[in-house]
């Protein structure tokens, strides 16, 4: 059995779009989206490709759909309140761009779920932390401050998203691995994804950076410039970032 871990697409049809092309080619039996399909520039036409596919999917709600969501339903969450405009346009934006349809498909993403895999074992999905949707923590987070978090899962393995960056490391017993960003990386321009079977492969899609930042720009999503610029052909350093997520992580 192999599966397909893609995490934090962000609308980012074109990066999705190469993604599945190499999908394809491994042949996978199950794709697992592990939340954060939107907020970003094309969030209708990504949610509307993933639930065409001919591939079984599985879905997860990461915080950006969940906080859509809420948008949605006319909810003023407590982090909506306390974010920076430039944070909420973007979420703003992109509930006005879906319709009572795809609502209903976002209500039915859970926050967790764990399956089998030959070769692997039971492998837990979770989009920041199993506890939460939110929790910041990367390979450089001390393994002290995160058994708390893992206490109690019962999976070799859990994958997980949210910070943008791929890792593998082992946090007590469990083997943790992020999954990266098919859309908004931090690093190396690209799409990041996993491959799990007999092994984990740790992915990286290159695309014409170009064509998809023109592409990007050509939508009417309110920071399309910036989001062409930044998070295709320009994104901010793994190092930059980590630095940044050092002052925001689970302490």
């Amino acid at each position: 059995m192999l599966v397909a871990a893609i995490y934090d697409i962000h609308a980012n049809l074109p990066a999705l779009e190469a993604v599945l092309e190499d999908i394809r080619q491994a042949e996978v039996d199950l794709i697992v989206v592990g939340g954060d399909v939107v907020p970003g520039p094309m969030p209708r036409e990504t949610i509307q490709n993933l639930l065409g596919l001919d591939i079984p999917m599985k879905f997860l709600c990461g915080n950006g759909d969940r906080e859509v969501l809420a948008q949605m339903r006319g909810v003023e969450t407590e982090w909506y309140r306390a974010a920076p405009e430039q944070w909420r346009e973007p979420v703003r934006w992109t509930a006005r761009q879906l319709g009572p349809e795809l609502e209903r498909q976002l209500v039915t993403w859970p926050k967790t779920l764990s399956t089998e895999i030959e070769g692997i074992g039971e492998v837990l999905f979770c989009h920041a932390t199993p506890r939460n949707d939110t929790e910041c923590f990367t390979r450089l987070t001390p393994e002290d401050q995160l058994l708390t978090v893992f206490d109690g899962v019962s999976a070799r393995l859990a994958v997980c998203g949210h910070t943008h960056m791929q890792f593998d490391r082992t946090i007590g017993e469990i083997r943790v691995v992020n999954a990266g960003s098919v859309g908004m990386p931090f690093g190396k321009p690209g799409a990041y994804w996993l491959l799990l079977g007999a092994g984990v492969q740790l992915r990286h899609t290159p695309y014409d950076l170009a064509k998809v930042a023109g592409r990007i720009r050509a939508t009417q999503y309110p920071q399309a410039e910036e989001f062409a610029e930044r998070n295709v052909l320009q994104p901010p350093s793994e190092e930059k970032m980590l630095e940044a997520f050092g002052c925001v992580e689970l302490k």
